[in-house]
């Protein structure tokens, strides 16, 4: 029986994916009381019953998908995010 992907297998992912690229950690910081969205970190979005790994594309907190532009179910999204770290050089081990 295939292992069963969670939120949290896919933020680890996205977590590793932003540790690989040197991007940030998190998707919004506080800067003079004001939350900024932080260019370049990669997060985990849920929506119609999917997931989708965005890119914060600007400090307005508008977003790219690097991989697929929709949403679709947490096994596919982990397949696609362990092939682009391979994609990135990095040889990543899966559970």
């Amino acid at each position: 029986m295939a292992q069963r992907i969670t939120d949290r297998d896919l933020d680890n992912l996205a977590k590793q994916i932003n540790d690989l690229t040197k991007s940030p950690a998190k998707p919004y910081e506080t800067v003079d009381d004001k939350m900024v969205a932080q260019v370049g970190n990669f997060h985990i979005s849920h929506a119609y019953g999917g997931v989708c790994l965005h890119r914060m594309s600007n400090t307005s907190g508008g977003v790219s998908c690097p991989l697929v532009s929709y949403h679709e179910p947490k096994r596919a999204l982990y397949d696609r995010m362990h092939a682009f770290i391979d994609g990135l050089g990095f040889n990543t081990e899966r559970g």
